[in-house]
């Protein structure tokens, strides 16, 4: 498959064994209608590759606008994560909006603007703001305590180095050192935020009326970042044409 498709596979199954079968059986059939389509568009073995679990993760390469056109449109979720004020996402996110697909983010970048325009009732927005981040920063930020408080967290990262994943035990140690003495993006300081909004995601996907909804009214509010626009106020307040 890499000789004809170069891309990576990491296939991950750690849910419950007591969660109810009507609830994995609708997550399991849309990730067999996603294997199908990647092989219909790919020509090759999707399923061999990522057997039977319940969350496939798949990096695509040489990712391009031909490839975007066919996978934005198929999106129900767009996750624009930067940590605010540090690392501000571009227009992606308003092309996966614009199709359809309701945004998890941050407060940070055209997150905000698309906010501004759709309601930021219709998007997932969690975490720190900039202000808070510099704030934290600048008393001392101490990620390592984070882990000891949390045990979702603890129970995360020591997954991450417990042999789980990976080829052998420690393989992602260097992360992990890396989250526990620097954190310089705040992932632990935004992470059980980004847990609840996950959930939030997951009980609101299970009512399709609402969740299409929401999709179209992100669709109609898009229209405020339409090229006509743009082109026109860069006419007038920067060319003056």
């Amino acid at each position: 498959v890499a000789d004809k498709f170069e891309f990576l596979v990491f296939v991950v199954e750690d849910f419950q064994e007591e969660e109810p079968a009507e609830l994995l059986q609708p997550l399991r059939g849309r990730r067999e209608g996603w294997v199908h389509a990647l092989e219909r568009r790919w020509g090759v073995a999707v399923a061999a590759l990522v057997g039977v679990a319940l969350v496939s993760i798949l990096f695509v390469p040489d990712y391009k606008v031909s490839v975007a056109e066919w996978l934005i449109p198929a999106a129900d979720v767009s996750e624009q994560i930067s940590t605010a004020g540090l690392e501000a996402s571009g227009t992606g996110n308003m092309k996966f909006a614009m199709n359809g697909a309701l945004t998890v983010g941050t407060w940070d970048g055209a997150n905000i603007e698309m906010a501004e325009q759709i309601g930021p009732e219709h998007l997932y927005i969690f975490g720190l703001r900039a202000e808070e981040v510099e704030a934290r920063r600048h008393a001392g930020y101490q990620p390592h305590q984070l882990y000891t408080q949390s045990p979702v967290i603890r129970r995360v990262l020591d997954a991450l180095v417990d042999g789980r994943f990976g080829r052998h035990a420690g393989q992602f140690q260097p992360i992990v050192d890396s989250l526990l003495h620097h954190d310089t993006f705040f992932v632990l300081a935004d992470f059980e935020a980004y847990v609840r909004t996950q959930e939030r995601v997951s009980h609101d996907f299970r009512d399709p009326a609402a969740w299409h909804r929401t999709a179209l009214l992100n669709i109609a509010r898009m229209g405020h970042f339409s090229s006509d626009r743009t082109i026109r106020e860069y006419a007038r307040d920067i060319w003056r044409i």
